[in-house]
């Protein structure tokens, strides 16, 4: 990181930005083209929980090569000023890499979607 002063190390801000955030980008390589998809998420237990369809693009790459990057992000803001140079976005992220693993047990399945839901609604859905 170019920016030494605004890399983020505490754990406990790092947990609560993967808990809070919006979005997630998941970075994967279709045999030499890179794919970023924006993808809804859940953070539990040092996991990263992830949906995806039964077929299309995202769950074909991940078939063929499961290594992955991803990017959350959120508590983003915009600063203005007089000039627009003084203009600025703020915002707390999380990039990191890793491995995907595809779910096929049904309950763990329920069980990542409920996170899933509670990330995005605030709550679980029946």
């Amino acid at each position: 990181m170019r920016r030494k002063d605004k890399n983020i190390s505490d754990e406990a801000i790092i947990e609560h930005i993967l808990h809070t955030a919006d979005i997630c980008r998941l970075g994967l390589v279709d045999k030499d083209e890179a794919y970023i998809v924006p993808v809804n998420y859940a953070y539990s237990n040092g996991t990263i929980i992830i949906h995806s369809a039964g077929n299309g693009r995202k769950i074909e790459i991940i078939r063929q090569n499961n290594k992955a990057a991803f990017e959350i992000e959120g508590g983003y803001a915009i600063e203005t000023g007089e000039k627009a140079c003084e203009w600025t976005t703020k915002y707390r992220s999380v990039m990191g890499k890793g491995i995907i693993t595809i779910v096929t047990n049904v309950l763990q399945k329920k069980a990542g979607l409920d996170l899933i839901m509670k990330n995005m609604a605030g709550a679980r859905m029946r």
